[in-house]
């Protein structure tokens, strides 16, 4: 027969609130009471009921995560993987889980989100984008549920937040392409809509500028999507207009179409960036040179900063900037 609360209230010879106080961790419980309270839990290999607990607390102690992704996409783009790793080290140390759903469409997220928020299945919700007009953040905000971004939202000052610093990433690697001798530098971007793809844009011709090279429009290519086919489509159509000798590009996925394009139309040799250090870059014809954003630690900050606010921490930032490394492979030696 499963053990109940009370049994472990009776053997440890407390109440049963006391208990409870317990498995909370509660600072004001005894160091004496906290031992015979754990050590009767484990003689009985008691269970807390967390549906119990959620109604008694008012706390589920669940993350909710949105994924802007198909789970069939989900393990072609490890950057999502990368950051829901760092969320769960964090939330799994402070006594946290984490529930997410697929959504690719930004209605279906809001509906996600609605559902969520309005049953109090979770204590708090997760963004993994940050765009213009941004419907979740704002269905949020208005609504005071707590919530963290990753990425830069528009509202930097009110919004918990996590991201790199974009738009300085993607200035350094078109800089280390003038610093190698390289003028005919094309870009290759993701959704126009995202914060992270404007800040990158804006650090590819902030670069070009500081150095007098002429901004060419017709050698910035923002596609709809960040994967293989968008980067291979965008590649083709820079090189009717022209073959540049370098091209920066705002993800590796990109990158990977990018360099398919490259080695089926031309025979000229063009240096080429991604974002993202994903693992299967090194593995690319020529290995692939590409930013590390540490999207890890993005996740890690991410849940740290929320379960800050749902513990009612005191909390000295509303953001974190982690920083980013610039990994040379062939592709740009």
């Amino acid at each position: 027969m499963t053990a109940t609360i009370k049994d472990v209230a009776k053997i440890a010879k407390v109440s049963p609130s006391t208990v409870s106080r317990v498995i909370a961790d509660s600072p004001r419980i005894s160091k004496e009471t906290k031992l015979r309270v754990e050590q009767a839990i484990k003689e009985l290999n008691y269970h807390p009921n967390i549906i119990a607990r959620s109604l008694a607390n008012k706390s589920t102690k669940i993350l909710g995560l949105i994924i802007p992704n198909t789970s069939e996409d989900l393990f072609k783009n490890p950057f999502f993987i990368q950051v829901m790793t760092g969320m769960s080290i964090y939330a799994q140390k402070r006594g946290y889980y984490i529930m997410y759903s697929y959504s690719k469409q930004e209605d279906e997220e809001l509906k996600f989100l609605k559902n969520y928020s309005n049953s109090k299945l979770v204590d708090g919700f997760i963004l993994l984008t940050s765009k213009k007009d941004d419907k979740c953040i704002e269905f949020l905000k208005k609504n005071k549920y707590p919530f963290v971004v990753v990425g830069r939202p528009e509202d930097i000052n009110n919004v918990l937040w996590v991201d790199n610093d974009n738009f300085k990433a993607m200035y350094n690697v078109v800089d280390m392409f003038i610093q190698k001798g390289h003028k005919d530098i094309a870009f290759i971007g993701g959704p126009k809509e995202f914060n992270m793809s404007k800040d990158r844009l804006e650090g590819y011709k902030k670069a070009l500028e500081v150095h007098g090279i002429f901004v060419d429009d017709n050698m910035i290519v923002q596609e709809t999507n960040f994967n293989e086919v968008c980067g291979y489509n965008a590649m083709s159509q820079i090189l009717k207009y022209k073959i540049p000798t370098a091209v920066a590009t705002t993800d590796d996925l990109l990158a990977f179409g990018a360099l398919r394009a490259i080695s089926e139309l031309t025979d000229k040799k063009i240096a080429i960036a991604g974002f993202n250090n994903t693992p299967l870059s090194v593995y690319q014809n020529p290995p692939l040179s590409s930013v590390d954003i540490n999207a890890e630690e993005l996740g890690y900050c991410a849940a740290k900063l929320l379960i800050g606010k749902l513990e009612n921490e005191l909390i000295s930032t509303n953001h974190y900037i982690v920083e980013t490394k610039f990994i040379e492979r062939e592709s740009t030696k």
